[in-house]
């Protein structure tokens, strides 16, 4: 028993499973990060939009 901790100690596997787990949950927030400002963009766009549609028709 004392071997496998030693065996699970001494190897570097885990530690690239960790690190590329870490890689890909920063890429996940910078995917989400970048999809919540083109939503808020587009939202903007699509209200201006319309609001300058409802100005022509109250003309």
């Amino acid at each position: 028993m004392i071997r496998f901790f030693q065996k699970l100690y001494l190897s570097d596997e885990g530690a690239t499973a960790v690190e590329y787990g870490l890689i890909l949950a920063l890429l996940t927030i910078a995917v989400i990060v970048a999809i919540g400002d083109v939503g808020d963009t587009t939202g903007n766009m699509w209200n201006e939009t319309a609001n300058k549609v409802s100005a022509v028709q109250t003309k």
